[in-house]
């Protein structure tokens, strides 16, 4: 005993550093931790073993697939949302760049299908013809709208818009995990600290007792290991307040910012996520579009041969059925290019219409506490490990360091 207080005393700078260390050690293996789960966003070495990519990027198609699921299952219902949604508001809302598409579309329609043609109808004619489509295009509109909106599971599917997004943008998904998730990314680099310096206490008294050059190195890989597992528990578990050694109340961290996480991710899901150009583009682009083209062409070649009038005898004689009926397709097609340009006018009213973003803070409260968890836990549970892993390795990599240090 003698021979370990002379020790101390005279290497006590050494055995007060151990705790502190220790504390650096936890501190930083979480830090590393952190950084590994978003960054690099590609894969940073000789693929596929020799290298990295940041965990979340790595399995960007996977994880938004599980977060889209319980968005699209729990808290988004695609019919509900679009019934909000006026036909006849939205036809008035696009009406002047929609009146100037169709008179755009019918003049290059017909110059391309029988100009000579169109150029010897009186203007009077030519005004005539654009005037009755003009002003049955509203019309068209709306019952379009209508016809979307009562079949909008038939042409729009909310998953593989935001998968597709989510997985194309890796930044994206990247702060849709961060940004909600920052508080508990310091609660998991503090309590590195906190975890770190108990357990080197532990550790002193270990290398006080014993100077064995391996406690170090295995209270490094222990502290590495055991505060990056017990940190990332704390953040989901206990899903309820519950009381330990009678003493203290714990729920985890990300449990307790149920409405603060709620809004956030509400934010971020209407303004980069579920926005009215990103449904406009899975509508017209997405694995359903055909079905919205049909809708289309239909209800073009009803308007063109409702609304043709006098002059459609003369058409249909000069270019022929066939090419008439090419000529309503071409309309139809034409129409489609428009889409996006001409409903952006409308985008104001549909963000309003829609409220996309309050819809998720309501319905997020209301989610049961597993459900609520899920929103970020996949960002963890499979490869956590391999964050756990890589924190144990640079605690025990710290701890011989440490050790060699403190014998030479």
């Amino acid at each position: 005993m003698d021979a370990i207080v002379a020790d101390v005393h005279a290497n006590w700078p050494i055995y007060v550093s151990i705790p502190f260390i220790a504390a650096l050690i936890g501190y930083v293996t979480k830090r590393v931790a952190i950084e590994m789960m978003f960054r690099p966003l590609e894969f940073v070495g000789i693929e596929p073993y020799l290298g990295w990519q940041g965990v979340l990027p790595a399995n960007a198609h996977r994880m938004a697939a599980i977060a889209t699921e319980t968005l699209t299952s729990n808290i988004v219902d695609t019919r509900e949302i679009f019934a909000r949604l006026d036909p006849e508001q939205i036809a008035k809302e696009i009406e002047g760049p929609l009146l100037d598409a169709v008179d755009e579309v019918t003049r290059e329609v017909m110059e391309l299908y029988q100009p000579q043609l169109w150029e010897m109808l009186p203007t009077r004619a030519q005004r005539m013809l654009l005037a009755r489509v003009q002003a049955q295009a509203p019309k068209a509109i709306a019952k379009l709208m209508k016809q979307v909106s009562d079949n909008i599971e038939d042409v729009f599917d909310l998953k593989h818009m935001v998968v597709t997004n989510l997985v194309r943008d890796k930044a994206l998904l990247n702060r849709l995990i961060r940004d909600i998730s920052r508080p508990e990314m310091s609660f998991i680099a503090r309590s590195g600290i906190y975890f770190g310096f108990a357990l080197g206490l532990v550790q002193l008294a270990v290398w006080t007792l014993t100077h064995e050059p391996l406690v170090m190195p295995i209270f490094g890989f222990m502290i590495g290991w055991l505060t990056d597992w017990l940190a990332l528990k704390m953040i989901f578990l206990p899903r309820e307040p519950r009381k330990f050694f009678g003493v203290f109340t714990w729920q985890g961290v990300f449990q307790k910012r149920r409405d603060e996480v709620a809004a956030d991710y509400g934010d971020m899901i209407a303004a980069e996520v579920i926005t009215v150009p990103n449904i406009v583009e899975a509508v017209l682009t997405g694995p359903k579009s055909d079905r919205l083209f049909e809708l289309i062409q239909r209800e073009v070649r009803r308007t063109v041969d409702a609304q043709a009038g006098i002059i459609k005898p003369f058409v249909v004689a000069a270019v022929g059925t066939t090419k008439f009926q090419e000529m309503k397709a071409t309309v139809a097609q034409k129409a489609m290019e428009r889409v996006p340009a001409t409903v952006h006018h409308a985008e104001d009213y549909a963000v309003g219409a829609l409220d996309v973003r309050n819809t998720i803070v309501e319905r997020m409260r209301k989610l049961n506490r597993f459900e609520f968890e899920q929103l970020l836990r996949p960002a963890f549970r499979q490869d956590e490990w391999k964050l756990i892993a890589v924190g144990a390795l640079i605690g025990g990599l710290v701890g011989e360091l440490q050790v060699l240090l403190m014998l030479h």
